[in-house]
């Protein structure tokens, strides 16, 4: 029992450590990573805490589930508009990008470790993908925004491109222990990996979302444990069936942030901590694996495949697997710079540790370095490299107070929070002035450290945080009123028809949303619509004027409340 008490009281004090350096980490500059590989390699045999840990199975099996819990969190956190606009350069560089990166450096691997091409291929592969913790990371631990697609590509890429490595590193092993054919069985273990593990991610996360939305569970916290439970099925069951586990827990992350989830808020939040405590769990283990003395007989070889991987084989894989997709220079600099390397490099060189082949030591100790070499030089520039290449934008600013709707079942409406920009056509703007779609509820308005009740004679400023209540059927509208130029939302899905207000004039159509009119601006749709249709206007009547079509929806006194507007996309 006392040794028990002993290992209970050990990962409390590692757990406190591991946080304390993540704060220590924003102030100084250093990975977030780095400090906890530090953290366990002094607990370590040849730190001063002196523990003895040398299980690389148990390394592996907490290392793969931090990981499936990490992309989990990555899914669930990946906007579905990021998703559309970066997923096929993310899917060339997750799989060609990879496949190129390891053959650069398998070339060198076979000069400088004078290896076997299957050998140095072998520890290419290992240490070919980014890794999405340490990208993750960076994004949310340094507050660091860079433009949209160039973010989107780093983040899908890094969640989508361990599946790759995985499959380069077992296949690998497999053709040096005659498992494998190098041909078709090696191909044919490669499409089982990825369409198993695509199609049961997105199954089970179809099916978790129908599920999690008709469930009446009595206690409110059991929800973020249900949905985190679906991430771990769909990774058992894909990597029980032979795919790849990795992938299909991210795609069902990625499915359920899509769905409609109860308690919405309070799931993410769960996930996040799970994600943090994953990553602490999972770097200070890997620490404890790590011995300094070996680190240093390697130094001048890993410094040198380290120095192949980042300054030549990355940047030739980035631009050649993006240049169908017109990135420009500067955004592909900044990609190729942004393929930091973490847990995921070391967590895969415990595998031929593992399947017992000759010199896994040595490999395991020079991806270790190649990892720190990595973390340290790439890591800390980032924001300076997206700054000096153009691309970083202001840090988004973080509303002291939140609103959630607490169960999304009976109810078809959300919480969106919008932070008002100095462009956006809603600042400086009267609350009673914003024509919002018929239906829409501004619940609270934040400034500053002030929480402002929203009257119609409210002025919204650029800084405000500001909560909408509205249906998602709406969201397209509300995003143009509130949103900035660059950042509009097309409206474009056909016979897809929006509430609007009937005392809305025809000038803030153009105003708000964009929508051009053929009439005089000071009208309203009320005024609009009666002398288009005439004084016996009904609801149900509809009017055509080019691509858009006006449907009378309600009535009062003669008067037209309601107007249902649809857009044709096809129209001019």
């Amino acid at each position: 029992m006392f040794a028990v008490d002993r290992l209970i009281l050990l990962a409390a004090v590692l757990l406190v450590l591991g946080i304390v350096s993540s704060k220590l980490s924003s102030r100084v500059g250093l990975p977030v990573l780095v400090l906890f590989l530090v953290v366990g390699m002094l607990a370590g045999e040849e730190g001063p805490g002196g523990v003895a840990f040398g299980s690389y199975t148990l390394a592996h099996g907490v290392g793969t589930l931090a990981l499936a819990l990490i992309l989990f969190d990555g899914g669930l956190r990946t906007d579905l508009a990021h998703f559309r606009m970066a997923f096929a350069p993310s899917l060339i560089l997750a799989t060609v990008g990879v496949v190129l990166t390891a053959l650069i450096v398998g070339a060198v691997a076979v000069m400088t470790f004078d290896l076997p091409w299957l050998e140095a291929f072998l520890l290419a592969s290992i240490i070919s993908s980014t890794d999405a913790a340490a990208v993750f990371a960076v994004f949310r631990a340094r507050d660091m925004r860079v433009r949209e697609r160039v973010a989107a590509t780093l983040e899908i890429e890094s969640a989508s491109n361990d599946p790759m490595a995985v499959f380069l590193t077992v296949a690998c092993i497999g053709v040096l222990q005659g498992d494998l054919d190098p041909g078709v069985s090696v191909l044919w273990f490669f499409v089982r990996q990825m369409a198993l593990g695509g199609l049961i991610g997105w199954l089970v996360g179809r099916s978790a979302a129908v599920v999690v939305n008709r469930i009446e569970l009595d206690a409110a916290g059991l929800y973020p444990v249900l949905v985190g439970s679906a991430g771990l099925l769909a990774f058992g069951a894909a990597a029980t069936a032979g795919g790849s586990g990795f992938l299909a827990v991210y795609i069902a992350g990625i499915v359920l942030s899509g769905s409609r989830l109860p308690y919405r808020r309070g799931v993410y939040h769960f996930h996040d901590g799970l994600a943090w405590i994953a990553q602490i769990a999972m770097f200070t283990l890997l620490g404890l694996l790590s011995f300094p003395s070996r680190l240093a007989a390697v130094t001048v070889p890993a410094l040198q495949v380290a120095g192949v991987l980042i300054l030549i084989a990355r940047p030739l894989a980035v631009g050649a697997c993006l240049f169908p997709f017109r990135y420009s220079p500067r955004e592909v600099a900044f990609i190729a710079w942004g393929g930091l390397k973490g847990a995921v490099p070391i967590i895969l060189a415990t595998y031929p540790l593992m399947w017992g082949l000759s010199g896994a030591e040595a490999y395991f100790d020079v991806v270790f370095f190649v990892v720190l070499v990595s973390a340290v030089a790439q890591w800390w520039s980032l924001p300076t490299a997206a700054r000096l290449l153009g691309l970083r934008l202001p840090a988004a600013p973080r509303a002291p107070a939140t609103l959630e709707i607490t169960a999304l079942r009976e109810i078809d409406s959300e919480i969106v929070e919008y932070v008002v920009a100095q462009d956006s056509r809603a600042a400086r703007l009267r609350v009673r002035d914003l024509a919002l779609p018929d239906g829409v509820l501004i619940a609270m308005i934040v400034r500053g450290e002030e929480v402002l009740p929203p009257r119609g004679s409210t002025q919204v400023l650029p800084g405000d945080h500001v909560f909408v209540l509205l249906r998602p059927s709406v969201r397209t509208l509300v995003d143009r009123v509130f949103g900035v130029a660059e950042r509009e939302a097309a409206l474009a899905e056909p016979l897809l028809e929006f509430p609007l207000r009937g005392s809305t004039r025809i000038a803030e159509l153009e105003e708000f949303y964009g929508i051009r009119v053929e009439a005089p601006a000071a009208r309203t749709l009320d005024e609009y619509l009666r002398a288009e249709l005439g004084d016996g206007i009904a609801p149900g009547d509809t009017f055509d004027s080019g691509p858009l079509r006006f449907t009378v929806r309600e009535v009062v006194d003669r008067r037209v409340e309601t107007v249902g507007l649809a857009i044709d996309p096809e129209g001019e």
